[in-house]
């Protein structure tokens, strides 16, 4: 029987007992296949939209709308191997279930399938802020949309971001692969959504591979050096960068720069490239980001 996220002893969801639920294991078939039976499968998210070889599918079923993530067909290639990319789905299971947020759409359940785990989430409304490189000046994208937004209302979607990353640090998660293809807005609610932290360590650990995985504009100098240490500090300098790049020019200028002295104050103490000399914790930048 599928699994409620995180639950040992429990075949429940919220209130609803599992016997209601519409997702159950089916190691028989494949997940697309096995949606169609549960519900509509409204859109599908594959080698049209991105490289990883995960499948996800937006689901409407008992009148709700569901997000399923795959980890895609094993018979398929992929810049990761299917093995891989089902343990990054049962890495972020363990996530979901060690901490909780508001801005985290619910991992609610977790299936079987002839594609391995199909880890079923609350749809999360709005637009992906992430712009291919060519469409990132582009004013009708998501993305600069986004960073025209009042300065107040932007402010707070970045204290959102620090908020659940001050929340997962203090777990031992540590930021990987980090950019704003992990950032979903919903620009007549006012609500941001964080997605696809699969890639997020339990720990600190060394680099083993030079340039790590992600996006350069979010990622500190010890994600490109061979046997540098990446812990806390490092996502220290993600979070200052991902200030950057809403609320100034990609740059750390005051005069580009559209949130007030204090926050601006924050994202430099982030940005320094020596990990020894920026704000060390995510609780002091989120205190620096506030004034206080």
């Amino acid at each position: 029987m599928a699994r409620t996220a995180g639950a040992a002893d429990t075949d429940r969801i919220g209130d609803d007992p599992l016997s209601a639920w519409p997702f159950a294991d089916r190691p028989d078939l494949a997940p697309e296949p096995y949606l169609a039976k549960v519900g509509q499968v409204f859109a599908v998210f594959d080698a049209r939209t991105q490289d990883s070889g995960n499948v996800s599918f937006g689901v409407e079923a008992d009148g709700r709308r569901w997000f399923v993530k795959t980890a895609g067909d094993p018979a398929a290639g992929a810049f990761l191997a299917h093995p891989a990319r089902v343990a990054l789905l049962e890495n972020a299971a363990r996530l979901a279930a060690s901490f909780t947020h508001p801005a985290l759409p619910s991992l609610r359940c977790v299936a079987s399938s002839a594609w391995g785990p199909m880890l079923i989430r609350d749809w999360a409304e709005g637009e992906l802020l992430h712009a291919p490189a060519e469409r990132r000046d582009d004013p009708t994208s998501a993305f600069q949309r986004f960073r025209r937004l009042p300065p107040a209302e932007l402010a707070g979607a970045i204290g959102v971001i620090l908020d659940v990353h001050v929340g997962l640090c203090a777990r031992g998660w540590v930021a990987c692969d980090f950019y704003d293809g992990a950032l979903i807005y919903d620009f007549a609610a006012q609500r941001l959504s964080l997605v696809d932290l699969d890639s997020y360590c339990l720990g600190s650990f060394v680099n083993d591979m030079g340039r790590m995985f992600g996006s350069t504009r979010f990622m500190a100098p010890e994600e490109f050096e061979r046997g540098a240490v990446i812990d806390e500090r490092t996502t220290v300098f993600t979070l200052g960068r991902t200030m950057s790049v809403f609320l100034g020019d990609g740059g750390l200028g005051r005069s580009a720069f559209r949130g007030n002295d204090a926050q601006h104050a924050a994202m430099a103490g982030a940005c320094r490239p020596d990990p020894g000399d920026r704000i060390q914790t995510m609780s002091e930048l989120a205190r620096a980001w506030a004034g206080r």
